[in-house]
C-alpha cells in the first residue's frame, strides 16, 4: 500500500482526528469547522477522513468519509442518497463523431428527460425501465417501507426511473486518450430518494429532542439515529432501497442514452470496461478489525483494483480510476473536483462569456441558468488529482465532447 499523504487537521484532546488529503487544493474554514463538529462527535471514529474535493455542505462536509459506531447520521448521508457515476466504453472512435454533435445532444436529450420538475419525468414509461421495475423488485420493497411509515409519497417512483434530474447531474461523451468515445453519466435516487432522505433527517431530529444527551450536539443536523432502535433499522432499510434504485436508475438511463446515440450515429459495440459507483451513501464495513457504518458524503469507494470514476467541472477533464486500498482513508478518494464557490457565487461572479470561453470544446448549454456549473466554480480537478496521489491511480483521461445538463 502507499504511503498517505494527508494532514491532520486539528488535535483537539476527546475530538477524533480528520485526516485531509489537502495538498495544494483550496478549503475554506466552513468546512474545516463542519468536519470538527462532526468528529467531535462520541460515535464518530477513529477518524474523519477528509477528500480533496472537500467543502461546506448540508448535513454534513462534501467530500468526507465519516465512520460511526453503533450509529447513522441521516443528515450526513442527505437526500440525494445513491447519487453517483456511471460510464461505459464503446467501441467508437472521435473519427466516428459528426463535425456538429448537436443532433447526437438533442436526441439523447429527447430519449432521457432531463431537469426538475414534471419536465424532468416521464410522460410515458418506456416499456424497457417498466420491465426493469417489475424484475427489480423495487415496487414491491418500497411498498414495505411505505406500509411502516406512510407519510412517505412513493408516487415518484416509476414516473423517475431512468431520468438525469437537474443540479450538477449530467449526461455526457467523452474521448479518452486513445480516442475511445465513452459515456457517462452522473445521477442518484431522484424525487423518491430526496423524500426519504427527508423524511428521515426529520424523524432523527425529532428523537434528539427526546434523547438525554452527555455531550454537546453543535448542529441539529448532526441528529443520529442508534442502533438497536426500531427507526435504525427502518432507515437502513430505506436507505438501502434508496441506494439500490439510484443504480437502477443510472443503468435505465444508460439504456435510453445509448439507444438514442445509435439512431445518430455509426453501429458500434460496448467495451468490457464498464463502470457504476455510488458517492452518496451509508453501509457497513469492516475496518481495522471493526465494524463500521461508513457514510461517504460524496466520496468513492477505492479498494485495491476496485474502478471508480472521478469526473471534472463542466469542459475540465474526468477520469477513470483504479483504488489503492489505502487504509487511512477507509478505502476511499474523491467524487470529482468539488466546489470552490456556492451557487449563488458563481452566479454573481462568472459571465456567460467566461462559461462560453471555459466550454468551447463542448457541445452544451451556454446560458446563464447553468453559469453556477461552470468550471470556474469548481477547484482545478488536476490539483484535487495530485493531492490524492496515494489513494487512486489514473486508467483513463477524459475530456468532454457533448454534456447535458438538467
Amino acid at each position: 500500500m502507499s504511503t498517505s499523504h494527508y494532514e491532520l487537521l486539528h488535535a483537539d484532546e476527546g475530538v477524533a482526528p480528520v485526516k485531509a488529503w489537502i495538498r495544494g487544493v483550496p478549503v475554506d474554514e466552513g468546512a474545516k469547522r463542519q468536519l470538527r463538529n462532526i468528529a467531535a462527535l462520541p460515535h464518530v471514529g477513529p477518524w474523519v477522513a477528509a477528500m480533496p474535493d472537500v467543502h461546506l455542505g448540508k448535513g454534513a462536509t462534501v467530500g468526507s468519509v465519516v465512520p460511526t459506531r453503533g450509529a447513522i447520521i441521516p443528515a450526513a448521508v442527505g437526500v440525494d442518497i445513491g447519487c453517483g457515476m456511471a460510464a461505459v466504453r464503446t467501441t467508437l472512435r472521435a473519427q466516428d463523431l459528426p463535425d456538429s454533435l448537436a443532433r447526437v445532444r438533442a436526441a439523447i436529450e429527447h430519449c432521457v428527460p432531463v431537469g426538475n420538475g414534471r419536465g424532468g419525468e416521464h410522460r410515458r414509461l418506456p416499456d424497457s425501465h417498466a420491465t426493469r421495475l417489475a424484475k427489480s423488485g423495487l415496487a414491491t420493497r418500497l411498498d414495505a417501507i411505505h406500509a411502516k411509515h406512510r407519510k412517505l409519497r412513493t408516487d415518484k417512483l416509476d414516473k423517475q426511473i431512468g431520468t438525469l434530474g437537474g443540479g450538477n447531474h449530467f449526461i455526457e461523451l467523452c474521448l479518452d486518450e486513445a480516442g475511445a468515445v465513452w459515456v457517462m453519466l452522473h445521477s442518484g435516487s431522484r424525487g423518491t430518494g430526496n423524500l426519504i432522505g427527508s423524511y428521515f433527517i426529520e424523524l432523527a431530529r425529532i428523537k434528539l429532542e427526546k434523547r438525554t444527551l452527555g455531550f454537546h450536539l453543535p448542529d441539529k443536523d448532526l441528529a443520529f439515529l442508534l442502533e438497536g432502535e426500531p427507526l435504525f433499522d427502518d432507515y437502513v432499510e430505506a436507505v438501502g432501497w434508496a441506494q439500490d434504485y439510484a443504480r437502477h436508475n443510472r443503468e435505465a438511463m444508460m439504456d435510453r442514452v445509448l439507444h438514442a446515440m445509435r439512431i445518430q450515429l455509426p453501429k458500434f459495440q460496448l467495451d468490457k470496461t464498464a463502470v457504476n459507483c455510488h458517492h452518496n451513501y451509508v453501509q457497513r464495513e469492516q475496518h481495522f478489525g471493526e465494524p463500521l457504518w461508513v457514510t461517504r458524503k460524496g466520496a468513492v469507494s477505492a479498494r485495491e483494483g476496485e474502478l471508480g470514476i472521478i469526473p471534472g467541472s463542466m469542459g475540465a477533464r474526468s477520469y477513470i480510476v483504479r483504488g489503492k486500498g489505502n487504509a487511512d482513508s477507509f478505502h476511499s478518494c474523491s467524487h470529482g473536483a468539488g466546489r470552490v464557490m456556492s451557487r449563488a457565487e458563481a452566479r454573481r461572479s462568472i459571465t456567460l462569456k467566461q462559461h462560453r470561453e471555459a466550454t468551447a470544446h463542448v457541445e452544451c448549454r451556454k446560458d446563464a441558468a447553468v453559469i453556477d456549473e461552470s468550471p470556474a466554480a469548481y477547484k482545478p480537478i488536476e490539483a484535487v488529482m495530485a493531492a490524492q496521489a496515494d489513494l487512486v491511480e489514473v486508467v483513463h483521461t477524459l475530456r468532454q465532447v457533448v454534456c447535458i445538463k438538467g
